[in-house]
């Protein structure tokens, strides 16, 4: 297949399109305006060949992504291209708004015009996968909410959507968007809701990579509130290969919960990071602390801060045979191992020497 991924260069993105050059025969047009978020390092040299096409362009330009459609003719789209920090999206949410609803748009659109233009045979076999988030569904109860012993309830494919930040509503929006061309005009489509991911390649203001690298500077670890708020947290390589299984089996119309089985407070997962850096890393911790937990400080609570997200992922595991293959505790591992061996990637980020030769940037 040739594969037209949007957000190439994004953490998700970067991880889908080393999974389909390294493990697969298919052809990969990574399309990515690239924001501060964006980073074409994340795609290592020796993955890149002739099966793979770089275009820097931004989805909310009808022109150049129908021009994009029209020179590379894919057989599929997998969309990834969002703005996705929920901090960012509350101090500004505009952004959000046109990228991920004005941006989805566009891209539909222009997908509309191409698939309908195809040959009968490829018209056929066309899909146009979109990759959206479990925070669409809002929040769950909290364990300590719930009577003892109670069952806690999980995300479905079938959840009613409340999202409770501007980036969630954003993305429930495009998720709303992508099944009306399925349902109005007939475009192919199939969606997927993941849950929080983590691993090689994140952008340092996410959780993780925050306080991995903040925890190798001695600097404080926040948490916001009590860091009693749940997540699922989804190792970014299952992930990929779980993304790449839908785009392939072509389940137009449906809809995949991906989730890593793997509920975590937030401040236990901080914990884990600052044992994993006690184990692997002692030589880093700062001389005035014994463990790098002492680092840990606690912050006001993030406005409308969901408490719980949890997703069922059963239905993929029952009809595509997905699993995840990493646990938090090995997918943590080497996550942090990861930072440990490639400190010039992240450096590089820190610095901002990542945009160098940027269009428009300059030196």
């Amino acid at each position: 297949m040739k594969i037209l991924v949007t957000g190439g260069a994004g953490f998700i993105g970067s991880a889908v399109v080393r999974h389909l050059l390294a493990n697969t025969q298919d052809s990969v047009i990574n399309v990515d305006v690239l924001t501060y978020a964006g980073n074409t390092e994340s795609i290592p040299p020796e993955l890149r060949s002739e099966r793979y096409i770089f275009e820097q362009v931004d989805i909310c330009d009808s022109a150049e992504i129908s021009r994009v459609f029209k020179q590379h003719q894919p057989d599929a789209v997998m969309h990834l291209a969002a703005e996705s920090h929920v901090d960012r999206s509350i101090d500004g949410p505009g952004a959000f708004i046109q990228t991920n609803v004005v941006g989805t748009y566009t891209l539909l659109d222009s997908a509309r015009e191409y698939w309908q233009n195809l040959p009968e045979q490829r018209k056929s076999q066309f899909i146009f996968h979109h990759i959206s988030t479990d925070e669409v569904y809002g929040d769950l109860p909290h364990p300590d909410e719930l009577p003892a012993n109670s069952e806690l309830p999980l995300f479905t494919e079938e959840t009613p959507y409340a999202p409770s930040s501007p980036y969630s509503a954003s993305k429930a929006s495009s998720d709303h968007l992508v099944r009306s061309w399925q349902r109005t005009y007939g475009l192919p489509t199939v969606i997927t809701n993941c849950s929080n991911n983590y691993g090689p390649y994140h952008f340092p203001e996410k959780l993780v990579p925050h306080v991995i690298l903040n925890a190798l500077a001695g600097k404080t670890l926040p948490v916001y509130g009590d860091g009693s708020q749940i997540r699922d947290w989804l190792f970014v390589e299952d992930h990929a290969r779980a993304l790449c299984l839908v785009v392939k089996s072509k389940r137009v119309g449906e809809t995949f919960n991906i989730g890593g089985h793997n509920e975590k407070r937030n401040l236990d997962v901080v914990r884990t990071i600052c044992e994993l850096l006690d184990e692997l890393a002692p030589q880093h911790r700062a001389k005035d602390i014994t463990q790098y937990a002492d680092l840990i400080t606690f912050v006001k609570d993030r406005p409308g801060h969901d408490a719980r997200y949890a997703i069922d992922a059963g239905r993929i595991q029952r009809e595509l045979g997905w699993a995840p293959e990493e646990d938090f505790v090995s997918g943590m591992r080497k996550t942090v191992l990861w930072y440990l061996n490639n400190e010039s990637w992240w450096q590089r980020v820190l610095s901002g020497k990542y945009k160098l030769g940027r269009l428009g940037e300059g030196e």
